[in-house]
This record gives C-alpha cells, structure tokens and sequence, in this order.
C-alpha cells in the first residue's frame, strides 16, 4: 500500500488531501513519525524521524495522532482481496505481502495482470492506491514494488533480471539496511553486482553467516517459498516518555503496566512465552535489551511482569534517566501444541502419518 496510514487519513479527512501530513506523536511530547504522505516526503520527512525535526524539515506539516483500529480494519479489507485471489499469502505487514499468482481465482497466466486486477480492486474498495512488483522470487518481486511509487505496477521478466540488477545499489539487498550498507561501502562494494565479487571474508565480516546468502541475492537468486503461514516471531509493546524518568519505582510502574498489555496480547492470540525481552534506551538515546529466557512457556500476567520488572536490576535505570521502555515475549508457541519430544513415540505399524504446526 501506498503511504498506507498517512494514505488512509488523507482518504477520510477531505482537508488533508494535497497537504504534507505525518501520523505519529507530537514533537513537543518526543513523538516519531509512523508515517509520511508523498506530500511530507518531498521535504525529507520519513518514518521513524523525530516529530520535532519533522516539523524543522516542513513547517507546513500537519500531524495527526495513529488511529491503529483504523488501520487494521482497512488491512483486513486488503488482505482479504488478496486471500480471495490466493491461499498463498504472506503479511510482511499490515499494508504489505507476499502472493504467488502462479495459481489463481481468475486462471490468468501472466502475473502483471493479476497484480493489475489486483490494484484495481483495492482501489474500488478501499479508495486506495496499492504499489505491486512482479517477479519470478521474493527478492526481486520486493525491489519492483517500490521501484514506481505510487500506484505503481513494475514488472521483471527473467531475462531482464541481470540488466535490473546492474541498475541497484548494495542497499538494495535484502536484509541490507543503512549502517550495514554504509559498511559495505566502507569495505569498497558500492553497487550490488559488487557483492558477487567480493572477498567472502570481507563480506563475513560485515554481514557474518549471510555472506554467501547476500551473494546468491546479488545473482537474483531467491529459492524462498511464499509462506502463508509465517510464525510469530514476537510480541510487545514499547513506550517513549515526555519526560526522563528518574524515579526507580515509576520505572517498575511502567515496566509492569507494559508487560500486562503486552501479556493481554497473549491471551487474545492464545500464545505462550518462554522468553521475557526488557529494551530500555537512556536519554543519551544508549539502547538496551535485557531477556530471561523460561521453561515451559507462560502467559500468566503476574509471572510475566514480575519477570519483566526483575531485568530492570540488569540495567542502570535508577542510576541514568530513562526515555523509553519496552516489554516483549519471544519463543511464542499456540496454547495445545505440543512440545518436541512429547508426542508419543511412532509403533512399527503404524502408517507414518502425523500431525505438525507489529509485534504489536
């Protein structure tokens, strides 16, 4: 989806069309951009900038507070489009995803015109612009969504995938954000055929074990399925503060009030944790995690916060103000599903056949 939060205010709000808009925090409260309209990123604003700076960068900017039910209903209408089109769909997002087309409800064989019903059909029913990349893997299909923005529709047949990837830089690759990509720069590999070349050590030493992974993406080679049925890799909740905190009991306040929410999270997707994280960041933006990892796994709310609220002994909070918290759970598992090792062991005669399986 196209600016998809900033897009959806802009849809309801008749006021803000035309108009630079961010969605997020206000500056004076530390507030981060959550997202900009096309109209804010020509001056530069971007998500996850400082609200403050947002508004240095365009004086003009109008800020509207995040409406997440919202959001979340509109992605819903999206996806199911998607579902209806394919079974084979994998959220990277709320407002983004994954689907292989090679089968599909309309029996077309060409996938740009299935990405053209695709578009066509979000924008009847949501009012909204969708940006698509079609492409034989991942890999590619990723970069070709974002190559026309918006409403854009990029297409990379095979045999003009070499002359694509001539165009890009490193950071371009998967997985390849700005300070590895700085490094990589640093180490002499600029442009991403540069990393088919490079040393394997150099390259391990920037990327460590996804060095030869980063090659075979550099030749377009992507052999990733599309997975509809992606694990949950973490639950949480985090909060930025106005003010420093200083007091050691407002901090066990806030880390307990945040791992209950975050425990609520649990409840309501029928989840288990065995590992409670602690991210904690100074007011000199110093970032920190702290994690306690737990057998079996839990959702029981007192535990978890009591747990969340002990790893804060591992920190200096108390000792150096504090400007944001953040509580999440990783090693998720359903409720039911049962650990390795407790399925009863296979008789000789038996036939074989058994069963397996925004972070908030």
């Amino acid at each position: 989806m196209d600016a998809f939060y900033a897009s959806v205010e802009q849809r309801d709000d008749p006021a803000l069309r035309g108009r630079p808009v961010a969605v997020g925090g206000r500056p004076e409260s530390r507030g981060v951009v959550a997202a900009s309209s096309y109209e804010a990123r020509k001056f530069g604003v971007r998500s996850a900038l400082p609200m403050a700076r947002a508004v240095r960068l365009c004086p003009e900017l109008v800020i509207v507070r995040p409406d997440f039910s919202k959001y979340a209903a509109v992605s819903r209408q999206v996806f199911q489009i998607f579902r209806s089109v394919t079974p084979l769909v994998e959220p990277l997002s709320l407002d983004e995803a994954y689907l292989d087309v090679t089968e599909n409800a309309w029996g077309l064989p060409l996938g740009v015109d299935v990405a053209r019903r695709v578009k066509e059909r979000i924008r009847e029913e949501t009012k909204l612009t969708a940006s698509a990349g079609v492409a034989p893997n991942k890999f590619l299909a990723k970069i070709a969504s974002g190559w026309r923005k918006p409403d854009g529709l990029t297409v990379i047949a095979p045999e003009r995938i070499e002359m694509f990837l001539q165009k890009l830089e490193v950071d371009a690759l998967w997985g390849v954000g700005p300070k590895t990509a700085a490094r990589l720069r640093a180490a002499g590999i600029e442009r991403l055929v540069d990393v088919r070349t490079a040393d394997l050590e150099i390259l391990r030493r920037v990327v460590g074990s996804w060095a030869e992974g980063l090659q075979r993406l550099a030749f377009g080679e992507d052999s990733r399925p599309v997975n509809p049925n992606q694990e949950r890799k973490s639950i949480g909740c985090e909060e930025t503060y106005a003010r420093d905190l200083a007091e050691m009991e407002t901090i066990r306040q806030e880390v307990d009030a945040l791992a209950r929410h975050a425990a609520e999270i649990l409840e309501r997707k029928n989840l288990l944790t065995r590992t409670v994280t602690l991210k904690l960041r100074y007011s000199n933006f110093q970032t920190i995690t702290r994690s306690e990892t737990r057998e079996p796994p839990t959702r029981v709310p007192d535990e978890l916060a009591q747990r969340a609220v002990a790893l804060i002994e591992k920190t200096e909070a108390g000792r150096r103000p504090v400007r944001l918290l953040g509580v999440s759970f990783h090693g998720l598992r359903p409720i039911g599903e049962a650990e390795p090792g407790d399925r009863e062991e296979e008789l000789p005669f038996s036939d074989g056949e058994t069963s397996a399986s925004t972070s908030v």
